[in-house]
């Protein structure tokens, strides 16, 4: 049997993913960027036999050298993305019975715990409450009060959230179906107040552009005029991180917020007042327990507490 150069597999991987796997078509663009950068850095018509631990270490230290078009270096998750990707390449080639390195020989770079950015108390307050102290058109005020309520009682990603329609959303109920990252659905919940001011903002809305939320101001509007389908155009991932940074300013916060923060915010709410972290990773839609568990500090936290509030009281009465 004539073995086929990588170029070849890689175009048969990417199928794979597509048809087998149902990935979504950025995580297929991803992985074809990843892909496609290692196979030109190990050069043409190369084979899956070529690919050895010496390679790959190579181009680890390569990796950890290259510059990127900013002039920095590739931080370290981006570089563990290269490498999950080759990874997922040489498990697929592998079930195939092609010799090619082992895959499990592959190890990811051991990264810094992640910082959980989040609000709480009267600086969750303010943010909240920001959108109704500014002088603006009703429209932009009860949609954009909408929108900070349902990022912190849903914990939806941004993109989740931009790219909700009206038909999505059942008014007379606390609740409702999205379809997140690799295209998994999960229930999420809605707060009364987010209810609340969903409704007053589609109350007062007249146009019949199907999503829920969408620009209302000039200068948005002129972005959108320049677009084909202007009157189905939803208000971006970007504008909606405008959005949240402007009214964490308005409400005198000086660190970073962004809509990840009120995502952050959400779960750390819901283990500071009891949730289970399996519950917690289904409602934020993780598909790893891995993934939730950055929030452990919160539950550590109230661990500490729990021990400082129950442990040793015999002693202190002796």
């Amino acid at each position: 049997m004539t073995t086929k150069s990588l170029s070849k597999y890689l175009i048969e991987f990417l199928e794979h993913l597509e048809i087998e796997r149902n990935r979504s078509h950025k995580t297929l663009q991803n992985y074809e960027f990843y892909l496609k950068r290692f196979l030109e850095w190990l050069g043409k018509n190369k084979q899956p036999k070529d690919i050895t631990a010496e390679k790959v270490r190579e181009y680890r230290l390569w990796l950890n050298r290259l510059i990127d078009v900013h002039g920095e270096p590739l931080k370290k998750n981006t570089q563990n993305y290269h490498l999950i990707a080759l990874r997922s390449f040489l498990k697929y080639l592998a079930k195939r019975d092609i010799q090619t390195l082992a895959p499990e020989k592959i190890e990811l770079m051991k990264m810094p715990d992640r910082e959980v950015n989040f609000l709480e108390g009267s600086d969750l307050n303010r943010l909240l409450e920001s959108p109704l102290q500014i002088n603006e058109n009703p429209l932009i005020k009860y949609r954009d009060k909408a929108i900070l309520e349902l990022l912190f009682s849903t914990g939806l990603r941004v993109s989740e959230l931009a790219g909700l329609k009206k038909d999505n959303i059942n008014l007379k109920k606390e609740e409702f179906t999205i379809t997140g990252k690799g295209r998994k659905t999960r229930v999420v919940f809605m707060s009364e107040q987010a209810k609340y001011w969903l409704k007053k903002y589609l109350e007062i809305r007249k146009d019949f552009n199907p999503f829920l939320f969408i620009p209302h101001d000039k200068r948005m509007g002129k972005e959108i005029n320049k677009k084909k389908d202007k009157n189905d155009e939803p208000l971006t991932s970007r504008s909606i991180q405008r959005l949240v940074q402007k009214y964490s300013r308005a409400a005198g916060i000086t660190k970073t917020v962004t809509p990840h923060t009120l995502r952050h915010s959400y779960a750390t709410d819901l283990l500071q007042n009891g949730a289970d972290i399996r519950s917690v990773q289904t409602m934020l839609g993780h598909s790893s327990i891995t993934t939730t568990q950055i929030y452990t500090h919160i539950t550590d936290k109230e661990l500490r507490n729990i021990h400082k509030k129950f442990h040793g009281k015999q002693r202190k009465e002796d």
